[in-house]
Protein backbone atom coordinates (compact mmCIF):
# COMPACT_ATOMS: atom_id res chain seq x y z
CA UNK A 1 0.00 0.00 0.00
CA UNK A 2 3.04 2.37 1.16
CA UNK A 3 4.74 1.71 -2.89
CA UNK A 4 1.09 2.51 -4.24
CA UNK A 5 0.93 5.65 -2.24
CA UNK A 6 4.51 6.58 -3.23
CA UNK A 7 3.52 6.04 -6.93
CA UNK A 8 0.48 7.98 -7.47
CA UNK A 9 2.60 10.97 -5.48
CA UNK A 10 5.11 10.77 -7.62
CA UNK A 11 2.83 11.22 -10.23
CA UNK A 12 1.08 13.94 -9.11
CA UNK A 13 4.07 16.14 -8.70
CA UNK A 14 4.20 19.02 -11.32
CA UNK A 15 6.44 18.64 -14.15
CA UNK A 16 9.95 20.64 -13.40
CA UNK A 17 11.41 22.58 -16.13
CA UNK A 18 13.98 20.14 -16.53
CA UNK A 19 11.72 17.32 -16.79
CA UNK A 20 9.71 19.65 -19.71
CA UNK A 21 13.41 20.41 -21.54
CA UNK A 22 13.79 16.48 -21.36
CA UNK A 23 10.91 15.51 -23.03
CA UNK A 24 11.09 18.31 -25.37
CA UNK A 25 14.73 16.73 -26.27
CA UNK A 26 13.24 13.52 -27.02
CA UNK A 27 10.86 14.45 -28.48
CA UNK A 28 12.86 16.72 -30.99
CA UNK A 29 15.40 13.43 -31.50
CA UNK A 30 12.55 10.51 -32.34
CA UNK A 31 11.99 13.49 -35.13
CA UNK A 32 15.25 13.19 -36.32
CA UNK A 33 16.76 9.80 -35.65
CA UNK A 34 15.13 6.18 -35.90
CA UNK A 35 15.84 5.39 -32.30
CA UNK A 36 16.66 7.71 -29.30
CA UNK A 37 19.23 6.43 -26.80
CA UNK A 38 20.55 7.73 -23.39
CA UNK A 39 23.69 8.70 -24.99
CA UNK A 40 21.69 10.89 -27.63
CA UNK A 41 19.99 12.69 -24.88
CA UNK A 42 23.34 13.39 -23.25
CA UNK A 43 24.73 14.55 -25.93
CA UNK A 44 21.90 17.20 -26.59
CA UNK A 45 21.23 17.82 -22.48
CA UNK A 46 25.36 18.33 -22.75
CA UNK A 47 24.81 16.14 -19.33
CA UNK A 48 26.30 12.65 -18.34
CA UNK A 49 24.40 9.22 -19.42
CA UNK A 50 24.17 8.70 -15.83
CA UNK A 51 22.39 11.82 -15.22
CA UNK A 52 20.00 10.60 -18.46
CA UNK A 53 19.31 7.52 -16.92
CA UNK A 54 17.96 9.02 -13.42
CA UNK A 55 16.33 11.31 -15.09
CA UNK A 56 14.48 8.81 -17.87
CA UNK A 57 13.58 6.77 -14.11
CA UNK A 58 11.71 9.33 -13.44
CA UNK A 59 9.78 9.99 -16.04
CA UNK A 60 9.34 6.78 -16.80
CA UNK A 61 7.60 6.55 -13.13
CA UNK A 62 5.33 9.85 -14.21
CA UNK A 63 4.11 7.34 -17.23
CA UNK A 64 6.34 10.07 -20.22
CA UNK A 65 8.22 7.72 -21.47
CA UNK A 66 9.20 3.89 -21.96
CA UNK A 67 12.28 3.39 -20.71
CA UNK A 68 14.35 0.25 -19.35
CA UNK A 69 18.14 -0.04 -18.70
CA UNK A 70 20.47 -0.34 -22.14
CA UNK A 71 16.84 -0.31 -24.17
CA UNK A 72 15.80 2.64 -26.77
CA UNK A 73 14.17 5.60 -24.97
CA UNK A 74 10.42 5.99 -26.73
CA UNK A 75 7.65 8.85 -25.29
CA UNK A 76 4.30 7.90 -24.52
CA UNK A 77 1.31 9.55 -25.81
CA UNK A 78 1.31 12.12 -22.82
CA UNK A 79 5.21 12.52 -23.05
CA UNK A 80 5.01 13.05 -26.85
CA UNK A 81 2.21 16.00 -26.05
CA UNK A 82 4.16 17.90 -23.74
CA UNK A 83 7.37 17.70 -25.84
CA UNK A 84 5.73 18.73 -28.91
CA UNK A 85 4.45 22.11 -26.83
CA UNK A 86 7.51 22.76 -25.33
CA UNK A 87 8.90 22.23 -29.10
CA UNK A 88 6.36 25.12 -29.99
CA UNK A 89 6.77 26.98 -27.40
CA UNK A 90 10.26 27.71 -27.67
CA UNK A 91 10.07 27.81 -31.90
CA UNK A 92 7.81 30.78 -30.99
CA UNK A 93 9.46 32.22 -28.55
CA UNK A 94 12.92 32.25 -30.31
CA UNK A 95 10.80 33.67 -33.53
CA UNK A 96 9.76 36.74 -31.70
CA UNK A 97 13.56 37.27 -29.75
CA UNK A 98 15.23 37.20 -33.43
CA UNK A 99 12.69 38.60 -35.66
CA UNK A 100 11.12 41.32 -33.52
CA UNK A 101 13.54 42.16 -30.47
CA UNK A 102 16.64 41.53 -33.29
CA UNK A 103 18.32 39.27 -30.76
CA UNK A 104 21.39 36.95 -31.94
CA UNK A 105 20.31 33.02 -32.29
CA UNK A 106 22.68 31.96 -29.69
CA UNK A 107 21.11 34.04 -26.62
CA UNK A 108 17.34 34.37 -28.27
CA UNK A 109 17.93 30.18 -28.37
CA UNK A 110 19.02 30.30 -24.30
CA UNK A 111 16.64 33.03 -23.66
CA UNK A 112 13.90 31.07 -25.26
CA UNK A 113 14.37 28.55 -23.03
CA UNK A 114 13.94 29.80 -20.31
CA UNK A 115 10.77 31.69 -21.08
CA UNK A 116 8.62 29.04 -22.29
CA UNK A 117 8.08 27.08 -19.20
CA UNK A 118 7.26 30.55 -17.35
CA UNK A 119 4.79 31.85 -19.96
CA UNK A 120 1.20 31.01 -19.11
CA UNK A 121 -0.68 29.41 -22.58
CA UNK A 122 -2.80 32.95 -22.57
CA UNK A 123 0.18 34.96 -22.70
CA UNK A 124 1.91 32.61 -24.86
CA UNK A 125 -1.13 32.67 -27.38
CA UNK A 126 -1.26 36.64 -27.00
CA UNK A 127 2.27 36.78 -28.20
CA UNK A 128 1.51 34.60 -30.93
CA UNK A 129 -1.45 37.11 -32.31
CA UNK A 130 0.78 39.52 -31.76
CA UNK A 131 3.69 38.45 -33.90
CA UNK A 132 0.56 37.71 -36.57
CA UNK A 133 -0.98 41.24 -35.94
CA UNK A 134 2.31 43.03 -36.83
CA UNK A 135 2.91 40.82 -39.74
CA UNK A 136 -0.03 41.11 -41.67
CA UNK A 137 -1.17 44.74 -40.55
CA UNK A 138 0.60 48.11 -41.22
CA UNK A 139 1.86 49.81 -38.16
CA UNK A 140 0.59 53.07 -39.10
CA UNK A 141 0.16 56.17 -36.95
CA UNK A 142 1.23 56.25 -33.04
CA UNK A 143 -1.91 54.28 -32.42
CA UNK A 144 -1.53 51.41 -34.03
CA UNK A 145 -1.24 49.22 -31.17
CA UNK A 146 -4.78 49.89 -29.79
CA UNK A 147 -6.00 47.88 -32.95
CA UNK A 148 -4.23 44.44 -31.37
CA UNK A 149 -6.71 43.81 -29.10
CA UNK A 150 -9.55 44.76 -32.39
CA UNK A 151 -7.16 42.08 -34.40
CA UNK A 152 -7.16 39.59 -30.96
CA UNK A 153 -10.96 39.53 -31.57
CA UNK A 154 -11.74 39.41 -34.52
CA UNK A 155 -8.61 38.03 -36.79
CA UNK A 156 -7.48 39.94 -39.24
CA UNK A 157 -9.55 42.80 -41.41
CA UNK A 158 -8.00 43.00 -44.24
CA UNK A 159 -10.17 45.97 -45.30
CA UNK A 160 -9.22 47.66 -41.66
CA UNK A 161 -5.97 47.72 -42.19
CA UNK A 162 -5.94 48.98 -45.63
CA UNK A 163 -8.06 51.94 -44.38
CA UNK A 164 -5.93 52.63 -41.59
CA UNK A 165 -3.41 52.35 -44.04
CA UNK A 166 -4.49 54.94 -46.08
CA UNK A 167 -5.95 57.22 -43.26
CA UNK A 168 -2.45 57.13 -42.04
CA UNK A 169 -0.91 57.79 -44.92
CA UNK A 170 -2.84 61.05 -45.91
CA UNK A 171 -2.26 62.67 -42.70
CA UNK A 172 1.52 62.15 -42.70
CA UNK A 173 1.29 63.05 -46.75
CA UNK A 174 -0.44 66.79 -44.59
CA UNK A 175 1.89 66.27 -42.03
CA UNK A 176 4.91 66.83 -43.99
CA UNK A 177 3.36 69.27 -46.30
CA UNK A 178 2.62 71.81 -43.56
CA UNK A 179 6.60 71.43 -42.19
CA UNK A 180 7.43 71.65 -46.01
CA UNK A 181 5.38 75.44 -45.74
CA UNK A 182 6.80 76.10 -42.65
CA UNK A 183 9.89 75.54 -43.83
CA UNK A 184 9.79 77.58 -46.86
CA UNK A 185 8.16 80.30 -44.56
CA UNK A 186 11.25 80.31 -42.49
CA UNK A 187 13.61 80.16 -45.21
CA UNK A 188 11.81 83.48 -46.95
CA UNK A 189 12.15 85.06 -43.49
CA UNK A 190 15.78 84.37 -43.27
CA UNK A 191 16.04 85.62 -46.78
CA UNK A 192 14.55 89.32 -46.13
CA UNK A 193 16.52 89.78 -43.05
CA UNK A 194 19.24 92.55 -43.20
CA UNK A 195 22.16 92.48 -40.86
Amino acid sequence: MAATQTSASVAKKPLTSVMEDYLEAIFNLDREKKFVRVRDIAKRMDVKMPTVSSMLKTLNSKGLVNYEKYEYVELTKKGADIGKEMRRRHGILLKFLMEVLKAEFDTADEEACKMEHALGPDTLESLVDFMEFIQTCPRTGENWLDYFEEYRKHGHVPEKCQARSEAFSCGFKDQIEARRDTRSEAQADDGNKTC
